[in-house]
């Protein structure tokens, strides 16, 4: 019994290693294509993002990736035009007003 219970475990270490390798070969992917895909400024602002908010960093990478594959972006993409991006994708966000009677 105790032999079993020692065999799950140690195949689920090896499962969450296998895991932990997979996400860390997308991420180096993800990296590599951004960094092909954003002017040195760019990439600074993502950073900065990445700081503030990495799951809307993350949102932003895919949607990037999404766009370069598609053919519906330029070579490089300048701090300016990522500018434009991020504000199309902030204008698409509800805007909620409170008015005080």
């Amino acid at each position: 019994m105790r032999e079993l219970m020692e065999q799950q475990i140690q195949e689920q270490v090896q499962q969450l290693q296998m895991q932990q390798i997979q996400a860390e070969r997308i991420n180096a992917q993800i990296k590599l294509i951004v960094h092909q895909i954003l002017s040195p400024e760019a990439r600074s602002r993502l950073g900065n993002i990445r700081v503030a908010r990495p799951e809307f960093a993350r949102q932003i990478e895919i949607l990037l990736i999404q766009l370069y594959q598609a053919g519906r972006l330029p070579k490089k993409l300048t701090d300016s035009q990522f500018k434009k991006i991020l504000e199309e994708l902030q204008s698409k966000k509800r805007e909620i007003k409170i008015e005080r009677v």
